[in-house]
């Protein structure tokens, strides 16, 4: 599983949070279940900032479920009071199922109505016995979770699969540079990847590509302060330090050097 706080802008400031990894039976649809928990002082706010994934999510809440499509931009979120969320981060052959054209929800937040993923999961997570800990809370809601998705999505198609294995690539293998070089590794054409991230993505290859790389950045800008920004560049696959800090100032609003000293 990807390191939990890949994609995290601020993790110190983050509440109580686990990534959870999917049971067999729906691990072809959930990359991870995610479950921050807060409670936040009366009069006090906690923003959170990530670096969305290009891939949906399906988040259930104490008022309701979303859905999330792929996010192309910093995000944020302003935690207030106390309160749950529990999200799943779908792979694609969930996406197409759940979405039908995931295109139209790019960056964009959709509530809907599942009251039968919506009851069993808040159940779970509002359970205050005491002999239920937080880890308690979070497997039982994952199971639920996972029973409904079980329950709607049918078994994938082998395009999906392929999909899945697209995804799973451009989103993890720092040595995947170019769409051509994900074609060559997957014995398809490059056209075929195209398609298959519009159907089951909604994003491109080559945005998919750039979102991991900007990720896989910003965590080791944050994590090794001594870095040095042009070697960080030059191993991500950047043409130069300049190109870094473009990609950081166009999606993020801030450079390399500023986030490094605010982290």
């Amino acid at each position: 599983m990807i390191d939990p706080t890949r994609g995290v802008l601020y993790p110190a400031r983050l509440p109580s949070f686990a990534r959870l990894a999917p049971g067999p039976e729906v691990a072809a649809l959930v990359r991870w279940f995610w479950i921050p928990e807060w409670e936040i002082a009366p009069g006090r706010s906690s923003r959170q900032e990530v670096i969305g994934y290009p891939a949906a999510n399906v988040v259930v809440e104490p008022g309701g479920v979303s859905l999330v499509g792929p996010g192309t931009r910093r995000g944020h979120r302003d935690l207030v009071g106390r309160g749950w969320a529990v999200g799943a981060l779908l792979r694609p052959a969930a996406t197409a199922a759940l979405i039908g054209e995931p295109s139209g929800l790019v960056d964009v937040e959709r509530p809907v109505e599942l009251p039968e993923l919506h009851g069993p999961v808040a159940a779970a997570m509002s359970d205050d016995d005491a002999a239920a800990g937080p880890a308690e809370r979070r497997t039982t809601a994952v199971a639920a979770f996972s029973a409904w998705l079980a329950r709607e999505v049918p078994a994938p198609s082998p395009e999906a699969l392929l999909a899945n294995a697209m995804a799973d690539l451009l989103l993890t293998d720092a040595s995947v540079l170019q769409l051509a070089d994900a074609a060559e590794r997957l014995a398809v054409s490059p056209r075929t990847l195209q398609r298959l991230a519009h159907r089951y993505v909604g994003v491109s290859p080559a945005a998919m590509i750039r979102r991991r790389r900007l990720q896989e950045a910003a965590q080791r800008v944050r994590e090794d302060p001594g870095a040095d920004l042009a070697q960080i560049a030059a191993e991500l696959g950047y043409a130069d330090h300049a190109h870094l800090t473009r990609d950081f100032r166009r999606v993020l609003s801030f450079t390399p050097s500023g986030y490094r000293a605010d982290t």
